[in-house]
């Protein structure tokens, strides 16, 4: 089973992006129009104008990821900013391809427990 690769950054396109844009397409996009580094350790996503189609770019190793997701019902709760691009955490991106909103109250802190008794 395929999972999204765990990044330092994951940067969100702000506002809609036409997804007949391939890998070289999306890349030039983040390179050009962001100022961000496509070959770094980000994840880089972008949504169509219904929101109800997302790309995420991601570089490892030697090559580039392209992960598409299509939802059959319902949009995606992406964020509307002035700038180009949001960074949100790798929690955020599940909460958003889960459904749920960013501007959410937050989820259950993360506990790290130490002993049991």
């Amino acid at each position: 089973m395929l999972t999204i690769p765990s990044a330092q950054s994951v940067y969100l396109a702000c506002g809609s992006t036409d997804l007949r844009k391939s890998i070289d397409g999306l890349a030039a996009l983040v390179q050009e129009s962001f100022g961000l580094d496509p070959f770094s350790p980000c994840l880089f996503v972008f949504c169509n104008r219904e929101r109800n189609k997302l790309k995420i770019l991601s570089w490892e190793h030697n090559g580039f990821w392209l992960f598409y997701r299509r939802l059959e019902r319902g949009t995606f709760q992406w964020p509307v900013s002035s700038e180009s691009t949001v960074s949100i955490t790798s929690r955020e991106l599940r909460w958003l391809l889960d459904g749920l909103s960013l501007t959410q109250r937050r989820a259950h802190p993360k506990v790290t427990a130490e002993t049991v008794i």
